[in-house]
């Protein structure tokens, strides 16, 4: 084994070797707990996996736990081709740190996907051992086992290590406790830190501090640094200590350790007064690395001694590199940040007064509101937002009642929300509209905000009733307040915008466009008609034209909305973009110009990917979207290697049971019964219809009409009782939301009479197939491919039910309009042509 003076050197890095903190030079010690970690983290190996408990070293702060986990990882580093180092002192953000290593693994970022998608993504390519199968995960600072025991990854060939205060890890891993120092090993640490100082005076020193590995490493620097002797130095410990101890604080801390930061700082003190004000400010933000460019702004109204630092650069430089010479900081050169160790900022905190430590609070939220990007819909700052996630719990952002800092706080909520940690986003926004209730009152307006916020995000995560009842508490509570307000307008119309999408996911699609339609006019009165805010109205108000069957009105919405959007400008973001841009796809198919929809799809699909990713909530809706207009158009091939990528992605990142899930999954279903898979067809149909009345509620016309795809399926199966029964009640559901003169309505009841006319009721048939063409080429037109099939069909029936000369002419009147819309070879063409019946289905868009 090496001595402690002879540490294993590292070897090459690994492939990847991301946020690990720099190797401590002045590493000591711990080789018997470094060799007991070794043996237990490669020990175990089963027959089908390897698979390793993880391990989890525990004590005191400042008992070297994350310096053991530094020094393991690059002592051992070549032994990996991944190490990952994150951060989880805070639960919340710990996804965000673990979706950060998604590109390295060949997945989609964070910013792509959005993190609760890129997380899952990471842990199960880390399951799989692939791309690396010698992988190492350490969760620094993770206090609560149930914070983060769903992120740790439950099996794989890799390693995981997580350093804890808390000891009740043992049920989850192998906990391994870490101590003070052996006498040994402080001695040995001096004598490497503090040069001249002797074994003898090293082991008094070592005594007074009670071998606490973090308070050695103050001590050595404030005497390295000032030339301070150990005889000089141990009579002011002993006084520090008296004085703190006779003041009766802090009891929660070492004395040793709190003693020997009070001689650290008086150091400082005496060498570079302004430095104190920059480890004041640190301790106010979290204890992960604070970029350094924060510190660059000098925001009006912080403290002015704070102010004249951050405006100097030479004495700003000179104050970050002295609170690292004196071990109150660690500065990463590379990564260009600062980082303060917990215990050092807590004690820095308690030696200020309440009126102090406000203001030094205040400081940190006007710098961050003065370097944080202003619009989280950007998607190049992305990173920028990522990086100060961290600092926003721990600078206690809620606590502000500054109108500026309670806007920074929900452009961190919009950040989350806008990037897809929809659980995160929600945490914060509940943590705010609790606060600002209690600080404010219900009526305050910042309160107001993150309600709309919350009614948002919970819809986002599919609680539609919930989010329904949030949003029409917080109208009705805004039309009661006194009006004339810009911000209570803007505010209103943004509840007034989100209610459609509530009304559109209970279903109740006629009254979404009514209300739609007044929002719009609202928006166009307060922001003008080309204005952001307006467009977004307007692409909403399109979604409501297409689920009430005005597919002209929703494509020409569409387009005004992608026109205006499309250039970009302020607050105006790609997702904004795309979502335009897939609505006018989708219009356009639903008005059967099939190839041009293709086109418009292809298009927009490819901006998703290159400027959004593959995995984006809308690359992915866009995609689907792209796989019917294909289907449709009659390239089934394409449409189904298309089908299938998108539902294995809403699979992997979503479940089953997600409302995007639910409907790849009847368009997956609908290209395989067109290409002959009916059985596959059949069963995956089969198991989406039973999800969808836990997610829309048995009523709703999308349940209606994916009944209505299970009821074909059973007459291909050659179950058309089956089939007639399950389409009878699809219709008189459909009926009573929608009325007949609607698109989903004659979809099926056109399948219903191919239904009776494969029972043999050719009259009725015939009867149903009249009244559905009529209605038909009213709601369609004449030359829908729709209203066409139902022409076919209705042509058959007659020939087959003796109308020879009615149903011919008709037969022919339907070819010629197929020739003018579809290719000769179009397979719908091709059955019409045969004299079969052709098949209807139903595809439900997004909300």
């Amino acid at each position: 084994m090496n001595s402690p003076h002879q540490r294993r050197s590292p070897g090459p890095a690994p492939e990847v070797w991301e946020n690990v903190p720099p190797r401590n030079r002045n590493f000591t010690g711990r080789e018997e707990l470094l060799a007991e970690l070794r043996a237990s983290i490669t020990g175990e190996i089963t027959a089908v996996v390897s698979r390793v408990e993880p391990q989890a070293l525990h004590g005191l702060a400042g008992v070297g736990k994350t310096q053991m986990v530094v020094e393991y990882a690059w002592r051992y580093r070549s032994d990996y081709d991944l190490v990952w180092w994150i951060p989880s002192d805070q639960p919340i953000l710990v996804r965000s740190s673990l979706a950060g290593l998604a590109p390295h693994l060949g997945l989609p970022s964070a910013t792509a996907t959005g993190i609760e998608d890129a997380a899952k993504a990471v842990l199960s390519a880390l399951r799989r051992g692939e791309p690396y199968a010698k992988w190492l995960l350490i969760f620094d600072n993770a206090d609560q086992p149930e914070d983060i025991k769903e992120i740790i990854p439950d099996g794989g060939p890799g390693h995981v290590l997580i350093t804890s205060r808390n000891p009740r890890w043992q049920a989850e891993a192998n906990a391994i406790p870490i101590d003070v120092f052996s006498r040994a090993e402080s001695v040995d640490f001096l004598c490497k830190r503090v040069r001249g100082i002797d074994s003898k005076e090293a082991d008094a020193l070592a005594e007074a501090l009670g071998d606490l590995p973090l308070a050695l490493e103050q001590a050595g620097a404030v005497q390295a640094e000032t030339g301070m002797t150990v005889e000089e130095y141990l009579p002011l410990l002993k006084e520090r200590t008296a004085q703190l101890l006779a003041e009766g604080k802090p009891t929660e801390y070492p004395e040793s350790m709190t003693a020997a930061w009070g001689l650290s700082v008086a150091s400082l003190m005496a060498k570079l007064p302004e430095a104190i004000e920059l480890l004041r400010c640190c301790a106010f933000f979290g204890p992960e690395p604070i970029p350094r460019a924060v510190f660059n702004a000098a925001p009006d109204g912080i403290a002015p001694e704070l102010s004249s630092l951050l405006r100097d650069p030479i004495r700003r430089s000179r104050a970050i590199g002295e609170l690292g010479r004196f071990a109150l900081a660690r500065i990463d050169a590379p990564g260009r940040t600062i980082q303060v160790h917990r215990l050092i900022q807590a004690l820095v905190r308690d030696g200020l007064s309440p009126s102090e430590q406000e203001r030094c609070r205040s400081d940190v939220h006007q710098i961050l509101v003065a370097t944080t990007p202003e619009s989280p819909d950007n998607t190049a700052d992305w990173a920028r937002y990522a990086s100060l996630l961290a600092h926003v719990a721990p600078s206690a952002l809620d606590q502000n009642r500054d109108e500026s800092v309670r806007a920074l706080a929900l452009d961190f909520v919009r950040y989350l929300y806008i990037s897809g940690d929809y659980r995160s986003a929600l945490v914060f926004v509940e943590r705010f509209e609790e606060r600002w209730t209690l600080d404010s009152g219900p009526d305050d307006l910042d309160v107001l905000r993150a309600r709309v916020q919350r009614g948002i995000i919970v819809r986002e995560l599919g609680r539609y009733n919930e989010a329904y009842e949030i949003d029409k508490a917080t109208a009705a509570h805004m039309d009661g307040m006194a009006q004339g307000s810009d911000e209570l307008r803007d505010a209103r119309l943004i509840v007034l915008n989100s209610f459609g999408a509530d009304l559109r996911a209970r279903g109740d699609f006629i009254a979404a466009r009514e209300h739609d339609e007044e929002s719009v006019r609202r928006h166009e009165d307060a922001y003008g008609p080309d204005e952001r805010r307006t467009l977004r109205a307007v692409n909403n108000l399109a979604l409501d034209y297409g689920l009430v069957s005005l597919y002209s009105e929703a494509r020409d919405a569409h387009a005004r909305s992608y026109q205006g959007l499309a250039p970009g400008g302020r607050g105006v973001g790609r997702a904004d973009v795309l979502s335009s841009w897939s609505g006018l796809a989708r219009a356009v198919r639903l008005c059967g110009a099939y190839k041009e929809a293709c086109d418009l799809g292809e298009d927009a699909h490819s901006f998703g990917v290159d400027e959004l990713g593959a995995e984006h909530p809308w690359t992915l809706r866009t995609a689907k979207d792209l796989a019917i207009a294909l289907r449709r158009a009659g390239d089934y091939d394409r449409a189904l290697e298309l089908a299938s990528e998108v539902h294995g992605r809403y699979l992997r990142l979503f479940g089953p049971n997600q409302p995007d899930s639910l409907a790849s999954a009847m368009c997956l279903a609908n290209i395989q019964r067109s290409l002959g898979q009916i059985d596959e067809a059949f069963e995956l149909v089969s198991e989406t219809v039973e999800l969808y009345p836990d997610m829309y509620g048995s009523d709703h016309p999308y349940y209606h009409g994916c009944a209505g795809n299970l009821a074909l399926l059973h007459r291909v199966r050659g179950e058309a009782a089956k089939a007639r029964q399950l389409n009878e009640g699809a219709l008189a559901g459909l009926e009573t939301n929608l009325k007949r003169d609607h698109h989903y309505s004659l979809t099926v009841a056109t399948n219903l009479a191919s239904d009776l006319a494969a029972l043999g009721d050719l009259a009725s048939a015939r009867q149903l197939g009249q009244g559905t063409l009529r209605r038909l080429r009213v709601v369609l037109g004449m030359d829908h491919p729709m209203t066409l099939a139902c022409a076919a069909n209705l042509a058959a029936d007659m020939k087959a039910d003796g109308a020879e000369e009615e149903g011919t002419k008709l037969f022919e009147d339907t070819l010629d309009r197929y020739a003018r819309v579809l290719a000769a070879d179009h397979p719908d063409v091709v059955v019409a042509q045969a004299g079969r019946h052709l098949d209807c289905d139903f595809d439900p868009p997004p909300i």
